[in-house]
């Protein structure tokens, strides 16, 4: 098993969807975020430096969805994969994200796995 960075349930702010209407106003949808770090949790010697820090990967994710509209969450999903690669220590991410936007279901969403 890989060490694994957990992240679940941020919440992401954004406009989002096909319909310019719905794009309109703001949604909320959860994110939940699995980092496997370039360094395992052993050696890390107790310091924040050597590990991925999760509160800045989750201010990241938040900022890059509210750069600007987008009309489909897969789209939104590759950014945030090919972001977290690029701009953190991670060799792996795991992305799932759910959208709360159809009647009588929980929500709808993907889930998706990118290596470096």
């Amino acid at each position: 098993m890989k060490d694994t960075i957990i992240i679940r349930g941020l919440e992401v702010p954004l406009h989002i969807g096909v319909p310019d209407e719905e794009r309109a106003n703001t949604q909320i949808l959860k994110l939940h975020l699995e980092l496997v770090p370039r360094k395992g949790f052993s050696g890390l010697e107790d310091s924040i430096e050597n590990t991925v820090n999760y509160y800045e990967v989750g201010e990241r994710v938040k900022q890059l969805a509210a750069v600007r509209p987008r009309k489909l969450i897969e789209t939104l999903g590759e950014e945030i994969c090919s972001m977290v690669l690029a701009e953190f220590a991670v060799t792996e991410v795991v992305l799932e994200l759910e959208k709360f936007i159809l009647p009588d279901t929980d929500f709808v969403g993907l889930r998706m796995q990118r290596q470096a």
